[in-house]
Parts: structure tokens; sequence; C-alpha cells
């Protein structure tokens, strides 16, 4: 018998990260992990701002059993299931904007994919087999299939995949930090939106099929959002040109902004379709979701059906654990937590700029924001990629307790940001710990770019 050998174990899993993951996780609660050294991290971004409700909920735990001794697995094509049935409604009660349809896919980019098919099979149904085109914004992020980066806006994703993409039309996304001389956000926005009406023009009103944009942004933008009247002004337009608006919700969905959805910040702006994930199943199961309007599945159906899904579509296990966070969610009113304690840890984070000239920006809704790292925040001058400011930042928190995701957007072109997106469940005193080992790790970062000469 061949005898294991536990050091093959980092040989045979390909890891995300580009070098061997510095932590390895034995343990999870609340807002906290622990590492097989036994020494103990606040989750300070959620994972990838997945664990909304933090971990080891007793609530979720219980339904994935109770669900696991009923039926772990039943083909969606033959069967529904009670899970299915009642994470549906929950999302309906919640969700508003007319949503009162659902299909449960596994993740984020299965999300954002079933959107742009759905949006090309209601085409279809409506005889408009020219409408094909998705026009999204860069930079933008809305997945890892390559459906879902072909409507990503990211320059360095492009570089690699962009020979294997069917690539879409892009425009501008109104970022709020670096402006253009002269404008203001409003301004700056404006012409964004005006750059979208341009656009179906120049490709041709009848071939575009949908909009998509992240109402806040991820980690392509770092929490960023455009000014009220963007989204008035988009809507406007979608409507005017029969074009179908898609809100990509993986990330900001699910209380994590301060209300369920993000587009509840903009009734003048209700999409048509809606891509979740992430906090769904607060990282207790693979989970995803496109939520839109029962007419146009109406119409969808009434053509022949919906010829999309995959094997772990309303998997019944995922659908109970998503219940129970909703559950959770409600009854512990973590949506208006999150909206209550994103202004205090706005606040705390918005203080830390007098005496840290390498903070830029603090941006976000509700539990969801970001930190932009600067040479200096008078002139909001980037740093150089070479110096790794951003990774450096991330691992000194590590070094004392703090864990922060962070994605350096299209090469750092459009500057770089921790995402600072805790459990929805932290309290006053976790935040307080949270932003005091931040600024530890702030100062440092800056104390040595100053000895090497950089600021």
């Amino acid at each position: 018998m061949t005898k294991f050998n536990k050091n093959l174990v980092t040989q045979h899993f390909i890891s995300p990260s580009n070098s061997t993951p510095f932590l390895k996780v034995t343990k999870g609660e609340g807002v906290y992990l622990w590492d097989n050294n036994g020494n103990k991290y606040l989750d300070g971004s959620s994972g990838a701002v997945v664990t909304s409700i933090g971990h080891g909920n007793p609530r979720v735990l219980e339904a994935m059993r109770v669900q696991s001794e009923k039926v772990t697995f039943a083909y969606a094509r033959v069967w529904e299931n009670d899970s299915n049935e009642q994470l549906s409604q929950r999302l309906t009660e919640n969700a508003g904007c007319g949503l009162d349809a659902s299909f449960f896919v596994s993740g984020g980019s299965e999300a954002t994919e079933t959107t742009i098919k759905f949006a090309r099979q209601v085409a279809f149904a409506r005889g408009k087999k020219s409408r094909w085109k998705i026009i999204s914004r860069s930079p933008s992020y809305h997945g890892n299939t390559l459906g879902a980066l072909a409507i990503t806006g990211d320059l360095t994703l492009h570089s690699i995949f962009g020979p294997m993409l069917k690539d879409m039309p892009k425009i501008s996304t109104p970022l709020s930090y670096r402006l253009p001389l002269g404008m203001s956000a409003e301004s700056h926005a404006m012409i964004c939106a005006a750059e979208l009406e341009t656009k179906i023009l120049e490709e041709g009103a009848d071939s575009i099929l949908a909009f998509i944009i992240e109402p806040i942004g991820g980690t392509a933008t770092g929490a960023a959002y455009a000014p009220d009247a963007y989204y008035k002004k988009v809507r406007e337009i979608c409507s005017h040109y029969g074009v179908l608006l898609i809100f990509d919700e993986v990330m900001s969905g699910v209380g994590r902004c301060g209300r369920f959805l993000a587009a509840h910040y903009w009734p003048d702006c209700q999409p048509d379709i809606v891509a979740l994930a992430k906090g769904l199943s607060a990282g207790y199961a693979p989970m995803g979701a496109m939520m839109t309007r029962s007419d146009l599945v109406e119409e969808v159906r009434s053509s022949g059906g919906f010829a999309h899904g995959h094997t772990y579509v309303a998997n019944p296990i995922s659908c109970a654990a998503a219940v129970a966070v909703i559950d959770e969610i409600e009854e512990n009113n973590l949506v208006r937590k999150s909206a209550e304690l994103g202004e205090l840890l706005r606040t705390k984070l918005t203080e830390l700029q007098q005496g840290i000239k390498i903070l830029g920006d603090v941006r976000g809704r509700g539990l969801m924001q970001a930190i932009e790292i600067v040479a200096c925040n008078e002139t909001k001058e980037m740093l150089s990629v070479e110096v790794n400011a951003i990774s450096r930042l991330q691992r000194y928190c590590k070094e004392n307790g703090l864990l922060f995701d962070f994605r350096r957007a299209s090469g750092g072109v459009y500057g770089e940001w921790l995402m600072i997106c805790p459990p929805l469940i932290i309290t006053p005193d976790q935040i307080d710990d949270m932003v005091r080992t931040l600024e530890k790790a702030l100062r440092r970062l800056q104390d040595e770019l100053k000895s090497e000469g950089i600021i």
C-alpha cells in the first residue's frame, strides 16, 4: 500500500493565488477564523465579501443538516423541492422592484452568465434575434467564465483571455475619486451616462440586448458608485431603446450595502434582471441566483422554455442554506445594522485620513466599504505598481490578526484598494479593533515608503 504523503497535497491542489497560501484554516466562528497554529483572525472582508452572517451559524448548519437527511440532490429538470420554493418566496418578499421570479445556480459567474442568456432568450421570444450585444462598463468585474469575462472590463484579464472571447462593447464607469479636469462627480457621471446612448447608436440599437452594471462596484472599482442622477438617466436610455437593464449584485446584494438590494437606493432605476450570489448563502454552500419579472419569464416559457441550466441548479442543500441565511438576516435586522454600522465604519476610516497621507479615499455603502491607497491624499497621486503597496498592507494586517481582500484591477491602472466588508454581525467594539489594527498597518506602510524615498 502506498503511504499517504501530506506534502503532496500542496502539489496537487492548484491554488488561485500566485504563491503558497499563507494560512491553513482550521475553524471559523462569528467574525473570526483560526489557522492551524491557533492564531485568531478577524475576517475583515468576509472572505471575498461572502460570509455576511459570519462563520458557524447554528441556524444555517441545522437547516443544511435537516435538508441533507431528506434529500441532497434532485435534478431540477425533473424535480421541484421545498427549499427551492421557500427561497424563491423569501427573495420575492425582500427584493421588490417587480422581481418575482428566481433561477438558482452555483455562484456569481454562473449567475451573470444566466442573466445574459436569459436576456437573449427574451429577445428571441420577441422575434428580435438581431439583439445579442451586451454593453458593459470599464472598469468592471462580472465573473471568470468566458461569457462573464466578455462583459468584464478588465485590461489584465482581457490581455490573457481576449482571443478566446466574443468581446462586447464597453463604456466608461463613472468613478468618483479621480475626475477629469474641471468636472464634478455629477457632471462626469452624466457624461458617462451619455456614452451609453452614443454606444447604442454606434453599434445599432437593433443589435443591443442589454446593459449590465454593478450598481455599487466590487473589486474592480472598490465600492464606487455614481450620483443618483446617473441611474435615472441610464434607466431612461435603456427603456427608450428597448434595452434590458441588468444589475450585477453578486457582491452588493442581500443586505451587504445597507439595503437588501443596492437597487433600492435608486427607485427611478429598477433593473429588469438581477444577479445575486456571495451573501445569498453566506459561504455555507455554493449558491447564486438570477431574479427577474414573471412577465419576462412567461415570454421565454411561451417560446419553448429557458434553454439553460447546470447540474446543480436549485440544489436542495444550497437552497436550504440560503433560506436560513435570509431568515437570520431578517430576524436580526442585519440589513438595518449594515446601514448603521457602515456609517460608523466609514466615519472611523475617514478620521484616519487626517494623519495618514497614503489613505486616499474612503467610499462605499453599508458594510461594503473600501479604502484607496495613494502616494499622497492631497494630490491623489497613485503609487507605482512596483511598490506593491496594497499587498504589503494586506500582509501587515494579516500579521496582526486581520484579514482583508484586495484585487489590483486592470493591473493597477485605476488605483488600488482594500475591500473593508466585515460580516454584518460585527459589533461596534469589533469595528474599533479592526480599525485600530488597520491604522497600525497603514502607519507602518507609510513609514516604510518614506524611508524608501517613495513618498
